[in-house]
C-alpha cells in the first residue's frame, strides 16, 4: 500500500485499505439524531496513520475523495492517535461517506462488505 500515481489532471492518487465501523461517539451523536452535529462530525470524518499524513503532505481538516469499485465520496481527514491505525489502512465510522463506498451485495446478511476495501485517496485543493 501507499504508492502514489497520479492522474491526467496532475492530481496524486494513493491506495489505501478501509474498514468502517462503529465508534463510541458514534453512538453518543446518535442519541441526538443522526442530522445531529456530533454524529455527523464522527461519520464524516477519515482518520489516518499519522505518518501517512506526514508522507502525503496532509494536515487535519483537510479535504479528500476516496473511490472505491462501487462508488466515491469527499470528505475531511483526522489523524488517528499515534499505533491506532497501521500506515496504509483509514477508517471512517458508518455513515453516508462509507455507504457512498460499499457495494450493494450483502451476501444474504443484511450487510454490505465494510471491512478491507480498496480504496484510492485524493487530496482535492
Amino acid at each position: 500500500m501507499g504508492t502514489s500515481s497520479t492522474s491526467a489532471a496532475g492530481s496524486s492518487r494513493t491506495p489505501f485499505v478501509l474498514i468502517a465501523g462503529r465508534t463510541a461517539a458514534q453512538g453518543c451523536g446518535i442519541s441526538e439524531g443522526k442530522s445531529g452535529e456530533r454524529y455527523t462530525a464522527e461519520t464524516t470524518c477519515l482518520q489516518m496513520a499519522p505518518e501517512d499524513l506526514a508522507r502525503l503532505g496532509l494536515r487535519p481538516g483537510d479535504r479528500v475523495r476516496l473511490a472505491s469499485p462501487t462508488g466515491e465520496a469527499e470528505t475531511v481527514v483526522a489523524a488517528a492517535r499515534p499505533g491506532e491505525l497501521p500506515p496504509g489502512v483509514l477508517f471512517i465510522a458508518y455513515g453516508e461517506v462509507s455507504s457512498r463506498l460499499m457495494g450493494a451485495d450483502t451476501h444474504g446478511s443484511g450487510m454490505p462488505d465494510s471491512k478491507g476495501l480498496d480504496v484510492v485517496l485524493e487530496k482535492l485543493s
